[in-house]
């Protein structure tokens, strides 16, 4: 299995090496996998376990002090399946493999795909808060949870461009994955969103052609400002350029470029196409990434 997979566009890390080290055991357990679908789930769970990332566990705490997570996956036969605004589900990456496999859907949301995570025995009820992520928001002071205007004006300064306020050095570690094993292709990415937004945002990483997007060309998994993310549908531009005969590390790069003329935010993209080969491009200051990938 060929795979590539990516920890997040943001600021640098203060520990580079180590968060390397989760993504290369990653990449290594997606690429021991049997099919595109095992490989990305498999490698995206390994990076929703480790509080390193912002997902499942050490994801991004929203207005009312909850951590809630997102995923969306698709398949090169346009099979799709996404899951969001869940609590206390570390592994959003299966909720969003059983909306594909299991349901008639393309996403659920909120309690209701936790419900339906928990009959088809994906664990929920985690605390998705890690040391760091607990200690952060101890020092906010947020308004009433249901005075929703002042906990509007509270988080407003925290949107807009690159994120600023505690938590931001891990408010774009959103994590994503592609692989392929030569004939087909399987794309998802999973996040525990934005630091302090307001109770039941989603972002890109959901959504279709902005988070993840996947066609029998290849498949891409975006990171970085939600919001830009989806204005600019950035996985599907990607895509579009492997489908127009670019290589991986082209539909990248021009992904990127289009991105920053079109906004003024920082993002990232993964690209892997239908052979194996690999590309990425971000223009945050930094984003680390696993691949075991073919050569150009």
């Amino acid at each position: 299995m060929y795979v590539i997979a990516h920890g997040g566009a943001g600021g640098p890390v203060e520990e580079p090496e180590s968060q390397q080290a989760v993504l290369d055991e990653a990449v290594a357990a997606g690429e021991s996998a049997a099919t595109p679908v095992e490989g990305v789930v498999a490698t995206v769970r390994v990076l929703e376990s480790s509080p390193r990332f912002n997902a499942g566990v050490g994801g991004s705490v929203q207005s009312d002090g909850i951590v809630r997570t997102d995923a969306g996956m698709m398949t090169d036969d346009r099979r799709v399946g996404a899951a969001c605004s869940m609590p206390g589900v570390e592994h959003a990456c299966e909720v969003a493999r059983l909306v594909m496999e299991e349901t008639p859907h393309v996403c659920v949301s909120g309690v209701h795909a936790v419900d339906l995570a928990d009959a088809f025995g994906v664990e929920v009820g985690r605390d998705l808060l890690s040391d760091r992520t607990r200690e952060q928001w101890a020092d906010e002071d947020p308004p009433a949870r249901d005075d929703i205007r002042a906990q509007l004006e509270w988080l407003r300064e925290d949107f807009g461009g690159a994120p600023e306020g505690d938590g931001a050095e891990h408010d774009h570690d959103t994590v994503g994955a592609v692989a392929t094993d030569g004939d087909t292709v399987a794309a998802c990415t999973s996040t525990g969103g934005r630091w302090r937004a307001l109770a039941g945002r989603v972002g890109d990483v959901p959504q279709v052609g902005s988070g993840f997007f996947c066609t029998h060309a290849g498949g891409a998994s975006a990171t970085g400002a939600g919001e830009d993310i989806v204005r600019v549908t950035l996985s599907r531009r990607a895509v579009d350029h492997l489908e127009l005969g670019r290589d991986p590390q082209t539909a990248a790069d021009l992904a990127i470029e289009e991105f920053e003329d079109i906004t003024d935010s920082s993002a990232g993209v993964v690209v892997m196409d239908n052979e194996g080969r690999a590309g990425s491009a971000f223009n945050s200051e930094a984003m680390q990434t696993g691949r075991a990938a073919r050569s150009e």
